[in-house]
């Protein structure tokens, strides 16, 4: 069988964001795993417009559905803004449906509180889109996790919750992958 395909979504188009930290964090660990092809998803590279904005150029949607197409589970890296996830995700989640569908999924989320507000949002969303979130969720704290809110300096307990978390979701997008085949295959 095929490794699977692991798209880790960076949820913030935001300058200064510190996403892309995190992201990268995720994916050294997760390639260490050896276990998926893991790969960067920056909704930053799609420059997706507001979902039905009149007149607004949605060039880069074609592209964003082939990159979530092509995956089988997704680590979502979801920043707390305001008590929830970033309107930006919110878009690109909105953007695709069936694309989403039957794949699973992992959240790490930062934030004040480790972001887990945001993280709570997202899991109501993944559900909608039929996309199964799994129970580890590593929770990064911008004040015991970045020097100075700024730089990831995460604690060593967070490196096993992201393997942990890791280990839910290659069972399952194993499991979901199967339905997913069985359905083409109907």
């Amino acid at each position: 069988m095929t490794k699977l395909n692991i798209g880790i979504v960076l949820g913030s188009t935001r300058e200064g964001r510190l996403s892309p930290q995190v992201g990268n964090w995720v994916k050294e660990l997760a390639d260490q795993r050896g276990d998926a092809n893991y790969t960067i998803i920056d909704i930053a590279d799609y420059k997706l417009p507001l979902l039905g904005e009149a007149g607004a150029d949605a060039s880069g949607a074609a592209a964003w559905s082939e990159a979530i197409a092509a995956q089988d589970g997704f680590v979502f890296i979801a920043q707390e803004y305001n008590h929830s996830i970033t309107g930006s995700l919110k878009n690109a989640l909105d953007y695709l449906r069936a694309e989403w569908n039957d794949k699973a999924a992992g959240i790490v989320s930062y934030g004040s509180v480790g972001g887990a507000r945001a993280a709570e949002h997202l899991r109501g969303i993944l559900g909608e889109l039929s996309v199964a979130d799994v129970r580890v969720h590593p929770a990064l704290s911008l004040f015991t996790d970045f020097e100075n809110g700024a730089e990831l300096k995460a604690a060593p307990v967070q490196e096993a919750s992201v393997n942990q978390m890791l280990d839910q979701v290659i069972p399952w997008a194993t499991a979901l992958k199967s339905v997913r085949l069985k359905t083409v295959n109907a």
